[in-house]
């Protein structure tokens, strides 16, 4: 099974905003076919966001309640220990975690952060791509 880091905009477009760029994101996940890899901080950085009033609002639409997104976030997620710092930093300390995860596993960063996406180039050197959305060809 395929292995990725899933920044938490990524998780927000497949959990709650249902974007269609995430859908295949999504149909992999459901399918069973890929796992995201997550550390606690980043379950604590979801449930937080969750709250902010444009997620809020969105959810309420949804009728989604915080526990129910967290539930599916928890069941699709492959927990990790938090990773040690990879050799390149981002401008953006909340993005860090995504980072150092995904060069500590050596799996793929799924992310449309500019922050994380102006770090590209280097982490390729590293073998770690960070793509905007997720294909079924990435498997």
């Amino acid at each position: 099974m395929k292995r990725v880091v899933v920044d938490t905009n990524i998780v927000l477009d497949v959990l709650v905003f249902e974007d269609e760029a995430a859908a295949p994101l999504r149909a992999a996940l459901r399918a069973g076919d890929l796992r995201w890899c997550v550390t606690p901080p980043m379950r604590v950085e979801l449930a937080r966001v969750l709250e902010y009033p444009l997620i809020a609002r969105r959810r309420a639409q949804r009728q989604q309640a915080v526990a129910e997104v967290l539930a599916q976030f928890d069941a699709w997620a492959e927990q990790h220990s938090i990773a040690p710092k990879a050799p390149y930093t981002c401008k953006d300390p909340d993005d860090q975690g995504f980072i150092d995860l995904a060069c500590a596993l050596g799996v793929d960063l799924i992310s449309k952060d500019k922050a994380v996406l102006a770090l590209h180039k280097r982490l390729l050197r590293l073998g770690i791509m960070i793509r905007r959305h997720w294909s079924p060809s990435d498997a």
